[in-house]
């Protein structure tokens, strides 16, 4: 996920064996014998934050290695992609591997390098059940599945200065049309509606995708949604052009938006919201992923000095996440059980409720109640409701082609922004354009 802030993490140096270990090496039958001994050593490796890791380090000790006859290690790095690639390339993959991008995944079960979860005795029925059909299918290739969702991450919410928020006497909005109407009333009271940033260095760009994304998913709805990911529809069909307009309707509203539509691509991503803190704020709303509020004044307390609301429905429901699949490498009855423990209800919930970590759960089973405040509740709560009545969908860019979605998406969302609204449909050509032919 693009909105990651990672680092290094130095940990004990896993055990040769465990990582050599392939594919090609395992012993024939392994997969769904769960009599067999569980010995020896789990690597797993992903891109979190180094502190998330060792939080998630201490839970995986406590509920799974104490009571294992396996230790299974946790291994960070701020180059995941690359050195995930040089491992796999190199025959030496982790047991585990925790993919943020679900194309990348699909990229591995057709190279023949991840193991199956039918492969290894999994019961993905009741997986189906457990994270929602179409979360499980972003990792299935050739009718079998590749990917456990072991992390989400909501990014359909709007975040909003709370005690300010309450002594002007707004009222959060449940509709798309109470949303500009309060849009307009703070407009009307002297002030900035929206606060906007979307600079990210070499990824400049990818919130406003995020932006039409969740408009695309609520003017269009997720049958659409997908045709579009899998290019079904073209970049520049009707309804992509209309989500889009919406969009503009929004950003090129005269006052909307602190510095006007043409400079958010010279604000910074996480310094954007910042206004919002000042005395008085210098703008009301920000949509953002549930990341965001790490870069809010350290002092700044959630319920009281902020708080957010679900980006409303316009025409249709919809809610926009990401998170992460966790790819098995090695098929072996000690990574069975210990990807069936790490996507389990007990660690999921135990993930939630340590501050270091606060994951959200994509395993529906996990309740409001196991997290360790309420945004990460209020959050999961609209999560688990989308999975369950498939109303949600996965980050588009993450899941087109690289040059699309890291790629000429990024780009066309910031001229867009820089030229105005009469470039939509340029825009959106030269995007479909940009799609690697099949």
């Amino acid at each position: 996920m693009r909105f990651k802030i990672i680092g290094m993490l130095l940990v004990v140096l896993l055990l040769g064996a465990a990582c050599s270990s392939d594919k090609d090496t395992t012993d024939e039958g392994t997969g769904g014998d769960d009599t067999a001994a569980n010995t020896g050593t789990v690597s797993v490796f992903n891109a979190m934050e180094p502190e998330e890791g060792e939080a998630l380090q201490g839970i995986i000790d406590e509920l799974i290695n104490a009571d294992s006859d396996y230790v299974a290690t946790i291994e960070t790095s701020g180059a995941f992609e690359e050195q995930a690639k040089i491992r796999i390339e190199g025959g030496n993959p982790p047991d585990v591997m925790m993919y943020p991008q679900p194309g990348a995944v699909i990229e591995l079960a057709r190279s023949g390098d991840a193991v199956a979860l039918e492969d290894l005795g999994m019961d993905v029925a009741q997986m189906e059940e457990q994270f929602g059909e179409y979360f499980m299918s972003l990792g299935e290739f050739e009718g079998k599945h590749y990917g456990v969702p072991t992390n989400i991450n909501l990014k359909s919410m709007v975040w909003y200065p709370k005690d300010d928020f309450d002594a002007a006497g707004y009222e959060v909005p449940a509709t798309w049309e109470e949303l500009l109407a309060l849009s307009d009333q703070i407009l009307a009271d002297g002030s900035t509606p929206w606060c906007v940033g979307y600079e990210s260095d070499t990824a400049t760009g990818w919130p406003a995708t995020d932006w039409m994304e969740d408009i695309v998913l609520r003017t269009a709805g997720v049958d659409v949604y997908d045709k579009w990911v899998t290019h079904e529809i073209p970049f520049n069909d009707p309804a992509i052009v209309a989500a889009g307009e919406t969009f503009g309707d929004l950003m090129f509203a005269d006052g909307y938006v602190l510095g006007g539509a043409d400079q958010t691509p010279a604000i910074n991503f996480g310094d954007a919201p910042g206004p919002m803190f000042d005395d008085p704020p210098k703008c009301w709303l920000h949509r953002q992923a549930n990341f965001i509020n790490a870069f809010f004044p350290k002092d700044a307390e959630a319920g009281t000095d902020y708080d957010w609301f679900p980006l409303p429905p316009i025409d249709q429901e919809g809610t926009l996440f990401a998170g992460e699949l966790s790819v098995i490498f090695r098929n072996a009855p000690e990574v069975k059980d210990f990807i069936e423990q790490f996507a389990g209800e007990e660690v999921q919930c135990e993930g939630g409720a340590t501050t270091a970590s606060s994951r959200i759960s994509p395993n529906i089973d996990v309740g409001p109640d196991c997290y360790a405040n309420d945004i990460l509740s209020g959050a999961s709560a609209v999560l688990t409701d989308s999975l369950a009545n498939d109303t949600g969908r996965f980050d588009a860019s993450d899941l087109m082609p690289s040059a699309v979605g890291a790629g000429s998406f990024w780009t066309g969302m910031v001229k867009y922004m820089q030229e105005g609204p009469d470039s939509l449909q340029g825009v959106l050509d030269e995007i479909e354009a940009s799609w690697p032919a099949e």
